[in-house]
């Protein structure tokens, strides 16, 4: 990865505060309080979508990110949002929206639910 692009892309993410980069499979993994919510591939990069997001992207003319022959939930992020530091934050920090979308999705299908007790027979 051009670590130009790199510096730029922190630039670019740093008034969304907290948000940190690290280094995956030859890429960048793009993170906000523990929440992966952009990548990087090939100085390209890409940020979380879902079924209320994705078709901004389409709009735009954007694709997803493959792994191989299956999509992924990012998006490759629009080149016009570089000029555009102001929409390029709304952008970013709609994909970080997602991913706490996604993690409280989780969480919710992962807690047990409760057993009813039975009432005692009177």
């Amino acid at each position: 990865m051009d670590g130009r692009f790199r510096d730029f892309l922190a630039e670019l993410f740093e008034p969304l505060g907290g948000v940190s980069f690290r280094r995956m499979f030859g890429g960048l993994g793009i993170f906000r309080d523990g929440l992966m919510f952009g990548l990087v591939a090939d100085d390209v990069l890409y940020l979380k979508t879902d079924d209320t997001t994705r078709s901004g992207f389409e709009a735009e003319g954007s694709g997803p990110f493959k792994d191989g022959p299956r999509s992924t939930s990012y998006w490759r992020a629009p080149e016009r949002l570089f000029d555009e530091p102001d929409e390029f934050r709304d952008w970013a920090m709609t994909a970080f929206a997602v991913a706490e979308r996604k993690k409280e999705k989780a969480e919710r299908e992962v807690r047990p639910r409760k057993k009813a007790r039975a009432k005692p027979s009177t």
